[in-house]
């Protein structure tokens, strides 16, 4: 098994959560306790522009946390390796309730209510659904990643598409399959 440090504290990497335009996601433990380990990457990405990554991590947690949006706690960053640690929100994605198409009113309910507070401080997150857990039936956004409110990248305007089975969200399917 791999392991990977965080300022000199070994985890030990259970499996690959996901890989974004910012970085991957590892589930990793240190053999009490499991947590979410995002390793900074810097591949390009044709239709987002980053400068510090890591530090706009930083930025955006404390945003989105001083905005009152549920997510997981930051626990460390590795500012030398590029490495942040997070508190483990272990649950269904959205993106796997509307793929099993039992996507629950409840969790739009809180989607909309997320938006309120986010649209009142001049904020947009990403919406994509695997950005998006469900534990205790508790809608988290798992992701850090914000910016500043733009009304084509709002929930109604572009993130809705992909919380239902749309030709958007089956397509997004169709095309990951065919990789």
């Amino acid at each position: 098994m791999e392991t990977m440090y965080v300022n000199d504290k070994a985890f030990t990497v259970i499996k690959l959560l996901g890989h974004g335009k910012g970085g991957y996601s590892y589930l990793v433990t240190d053999g009490n306790n499991n947590y979410v380990l995002k390793q900074i990457h810097h591949e390009p990405c044709s239709y987002y522009q980053f400068g510090n990554k890591i530090q706009a991590e930083i930025n955006d947690y404390n945003r989105l946390k001083t905005i009152g949006i549920l997510i997981p706690k930051m626990i460390d960053v590795d500012i030398e390796n590029e490495r942040i640690l997070k508190e483990y929100i272990e649950g269904d994605t959205i993106f796997d309730y509307v793929k099993r198409n039992e996507l629950k009113p409840t969790y739009l309910k809180q989607m909309k209510q997320m938006c309120d507070l986010l649209y009142k401080a001049n904020t947009n997150i990403d919406y994509f659904p695997t950005n998006f857990v469900v534990q205790d039936e508790k809608l988290y956004y798992i992701d850090y990643e914000c910016n500043n409110y733009m009304e084509e990248w709002n929930f109604e305007n572009w993130g809705i598409k992909y919380w239902s089975q749309t030709k958007e969200f089956l397509d997004y399917i169709n095309t990951k399959n065919n990789k």
